[in-house]
């Protein structure tokens, strides 16, 4: 069986933009702060890139891999804040955790995202046998970057129709 190509789907502030190729799980942002008084001292927002697992062959006897990054951001307006935020991420479209599903019209593809290189533990909300991201992190005036690897895994022997199949990830980044 032929080789089947997968659409990337690239992460912009509000907009998603198809790219023949490769596929791309994108982020979006919900950002809550603990307290109104704390916010106005520090403020953390979150972007990712996408995840491109290019071709996928349904004859390939191994997996298709790939990474990405979840960026926290965060700004300190006062020296010395202590920073601590959870890292979430959403089942995606299809509505589940394990697995999760990219789509092509009415056909699927499983795939999953992971929080460790050996794809062991599923990065999600902490429920049903997810993990989260947690960090904890001291905080300098000015801008604050930390990055995080998301480790991509679709399994192989998956037939399926030839299409562009996509999925998107909402990315939830809760500090205090």
């Amino acid at each position: 069986m032929p080789p089947r190509d997968l659409k990337r789907m690239a992460p912009l502030p509000v907009v998603f933009r198809a790219n023949r190729g490769a596929l791309w799980v994108a982020a979006i942002l919900l950002a809550c702060s603990s307290s109104r008084a704390y916010a106005l001292l520090q403020s953390c927002s979150v972007s990712a890139t996408a995840l491109s697992f290019g071709t996928y062959d349904p004859s390939s006897a191994t997996a298709r891999d790939s990474t990405g990054t979840v960026t926290v951001t965060c700004t300190a307006t006062l020296l010395g804040l202590s920073g601590s935020w959870d890292i979430l991420l959403s089942t995606g479209s299809g509505g589940s955790f394990t697995p999760r599903r990219l789509f092509s019209g009415g056909n699927s593809l499983q795939y999953n995202l992971y929080i460790n290189a050996g794809r062991t533990q599923v990065w999600g909300d902490a429920t049903g046998g997810t993990a989260k991201v947690s960090d904890s992190q001291f905080l300098l005036v000015g801008t604050n970057q930390y990055s995080y690897t998301t480790y991509g895994r679709i399994p192989a022997l998956q037939n399926l129709a030839p299409g562009t199949y996509t999925d998107t990830i909402t990315v939830t980044v809760n500090y205090q």
